[in-house]
């Protein structure tokens, strides 16, 4: 499971993981948030109103869940527990608020917080991306110096400075705990 502040690079690592283990299984989160340019509804995100989220809440659909810039993300349980069930390894990106839950549910799983080499670098990759008004990004760069707070309630913690030596790094202790696929 990978934390770290929106704009550190989490996404693409986990593409980059996945690439490369056939042993790994991505969970993909459901949110309440706006589709962005380019994002597809069952690849990046389930995209789903408010409404039916609090919906899937009462009916317990969730494994975690949390309200992160003022919209809803979590993880279904029929999806994880399908991939566990399989045998197979999974990859999650979930804020520190549900790695929170899911550090409880399940203690022996691979947890890394991903950092940025500094808050100017991080700025710059908000920016890079394009997606995020500027109210919006000064929020995001607020909550990443609160989210950072938590880094050492996770196993590991990686600077993404350069991608690839990043990928490098996580694979090399997936590798050391969990074997080659």
């Amino acid at each position: 499971m990978l934390s770290g502040p929106s704009g550190v690079g989490k996404t693409t690592i986990c593409n980059t993981i996945l690439a490369r283990r056939s042993d790994i299984r991505y969970s993909i989160s459901a949110t309440s948030r706006e589709k962005r340019e380019g994002e597809q509804d069952h690849r990046e995100y389930i995209f789903i109103t408010e409404t039916e989220f609090k919906e899937w809440v009462e009916r317990g659909l969730f494994v975690e869940y949390a309200m992160v810039h003022g919209n809803y993300y979590g993880t279904p349980k029929n999806a994880l527990d399908h991939h566990l069930d399989a045998g197979l390894h999974v990859l999650m990106d979930v804020d520190v608020q549900g790695a929170k839950e899911l550090m409880g549910l399940y203690p022996d799983g691979l947890y890394f917080f991903i950092v940025p080499p500094d808050f100017k670098e991080l700025e710059k990759r908000l920016l890079k991306r394009n997606t995020e008004k500027n109210e919006v990004l000064r929020n995001r760069l607020a909550r990443a110096a609160e989210e950072i707070k938590y880094k050492n309630d996770y196993k590991y913690v990686i600077e993404n400075r350069n991608l690839e030596e990043t990928v490098s790094e996580l694979l090399d202790i997936i590798e050391k705990e969990i074997g080659k696929p």
